[in-house]
């Protein structure tokens, strides 16, 4: 009897799930214990296992394609078994061929000329299922689309499972993404520098006999029935894009004008050496520098520095002006990047949608000063400042649970476990990798781990594991001599704390005024779920942890 599979939930956030490749295909004989798909989810990708014998009679939905928790994934049965009910039942599903072919006593004479049409092996009746479509995949919790960064594999290139596609700038990181299957990259869905949506068509990867244009033309009409297509004749070579121009070789030109793609590596020892890109020939896939080039660059003659270019219909973008002229209207227009569209909306949703209020206090930091000399003294990495408040925070939330909560709608959920985000400036942005079970971790593991989180957030190698799961945030700005500042709450916690650095002030001890070392700090709580009474509490445990550390050891 053919049973129905739904789309499970993989986690306790989980709503959706993307499909990242299907392993056993319609007509298949399935085992008890085969996976079946790589499910993506909102957390990873993971693997879907059968837990019956039977063989594979339908698939709600294709490579790359979205599917709500509950939702049919698939049927499996008996070979011929008549599945359409189980179809039917479940709305918005599709009939795949192979579940039509299965179904012969349908008593619809109208469709049957339609199937043994033209035994042509494009399915263009569903061009989701095909397996040579690759779509743009979703990298991260919030990504809504992707930027090709640049091409690693071009048209007419052979792909083994692995091999690195192409490098996708999203909304938190540039990352590679890799190909799960083998064969010849047949066509780019977008140039080097374009935007693609979620689940757009990335690519086409197969062997010399896939019609492309036949998928193409099915991806834009999907609803169509099959067409007679032209052979492949349209080779895939006529979608290799021209390689950009060699520079000419003129003293310190500018070789990269827009947007400059660079290997991360490139990128960091340029910056290291001062060395700008602009003037940089890449030689790698479509001009794209790479370390080599970095390390054989020399500086040439710097040119005669033009006069500022204002803005004007013609020139629209102003170039950065080295002197500014006084009188000359001059500006500069950068697009929003991808990091900063999800910046701007997550952060107005919470600003204008969670009802914040702000509590201060002053901690007296003498003997937290006085213990992280002593600590440093024989400490194999120097422990910082915000090293100890993480920890003391940690501390306080395992003792006040309200504050570590989240706001869920119709439900708030209180958080046992203690996973922190740390904020880090990036130059696109902001990043909060989790630093997770902080109230676990001694002073030296806190130290090592935000360290190493904060140069992969620079260096744009964090994944979407490690800045996933938060229960609470930290903000600390007192590196850059900020005293005091509030923070939006980072959702869906319900607080974050805002740390100043420490000054150096006059206050009063035993009747009498003494310098004294004094940090501010202010908690942003989500009015839904703290109240005042609630996050001043909070407060008084932590400054009693700053002021007194060794109570941390107990």
């Amino acid at each position: 009897m053919a049973e129905e599979i739904l789309m499970p939930r993989l986690s306790d956030t989980m709503t959706e799930g993307v499909i990242a490749v299907w392993h056993k295909k319609v007509g298949e004989v399935v085992k008890k214990g085969d996976v079946l798909a790589e499910i993506e989810t909102d957390k990873a990708t993971m693997e879907l296992e059968s837990y019956q014998n039977g063989t594979l009679l339908h698939i709600g939905i294709g490579n790359g394609g979205k599917l709500q928790v509950n939702d049919l994934l698939a049927v499996l049965g008996n070979p011929g078994e008549d599945i359409t009910s189980i179809v039917a039942k479940h709305s918005g599903a599709v009939v795949t061929p192979a579940a039509v072919e299965a179904t012969p006593a349908v008593a619809q004479p109208a469709p049957a000329p339609a199937v043994p049409a033209t035994p042509a092996p494009v399915a263009a009746v569903d061009p989701a299922t095909l397996e040579e479509v690759v779509l743009m995949p979703r990298l991260s919790d919030t990504m809504t689309e992707g930027v090709i960064a640049s091409w690693q594999k071009q048209v007419g290139d052979v792909v083994k499972k692995g091999d690195v596609l192409a490098d996708i700038e999203t909304d938190k990181a540039t990352m590679e993404l890799e190909s799960y299957k083998n064969g010849k990259l047949l066509y780019q869905g977008a140039k080097a520098g374009d935007k693609i949506q979620v689940n757009d068509l990335l690519c086409i990867i197969g062997d010399d006999s896939v019609d492309v244009q036949a998928i193409l033309a099915a991806l834009k009409n999907p609803g169509a029935a099959p067409t007679a297509v032209a052979a492949p004749v349209a080779t895939p070579t006529t979608q290799t894009e021209t390689p950009v121009a060699a520079a000419e070789p003129t003293v310190a030109a500018v070789v990269n004008d827009g947007r400059i793609l660079a290997s991360p590596l490139a990128k960091k020892i340029a910056a290291e050496k001062g060395i700008d890109l602009k003037y940089v020939q890449g030689s790698g896939d479509h001009g794209r520098i790479v370390k080599t080039d970095i390390d054989n660059f020399k500086a040439a003659p710097a040119p005669a520095t033009p006069a500022p270019v204002a803005a004007s219909p013609a020139n629209p973008v102003a170039t950065k002006p080295t002197v500014v002229e006084s009188g000359v209207v001059s500006f500069e227009e950068v697009p929003v990047s991808q990091m900063r569209k999800v910046i701007a909306r997550r952060l107005s949703e919470s600003l204008f949608t969670a009802p914040h209020f702000y509590i201060t206090v002053s901690i007296d930091m003498d003997a937290c000063i006085a213990a992280r000399t002593k600590i440093n003294e024989s400490a194999k990495s120097k422990i910082s400042f915000n090293d100890i408040v993480l920890k003391a925070t940690a501390l306080s939330l395992k003792q006040h649970p309200k504050i570590n909560s989240s706001w869920l709608g119709d439900k708030i959920r209180i958080n046992h476990h203690v996973n922190i985000g740390v904020a880090v400036a990036v130059e696109e942005g902001l990043l909060v990798p989790v630093v997770r079970f902080a109230d676990t971790k001694s002073l030296s593991q806190i130290n090592v781990e935000v360290k190493d989180y904060a140069q992969k957030a620079k260096d744009k190698k964090l994944q979407p594991s490690d800045w996933e799961g938060s229960t609470f945030t930290i903000s600390n700005l007192g590196m850059f001599g900020v005293d005091q500042f509030t923070a939006i709450i980072n959702p869906p916690d319900a607080c974050i704390l805002a740390v100043g650095g420490i000054s150096q002030v006059p206050v009063v001890k035993n009747g009498q005024v003494v310098p004294g070392n004094i940090l501010k700090v202010t908690l942003s709580c989500d009015h839904r779920v703290v109240d005042g009474a609630a996050g001043a509490a909070f407060l008084q445990t932590l400054k009693g942890y700053l002021e007194e550390p060794i109570k941390m050891l107990v």
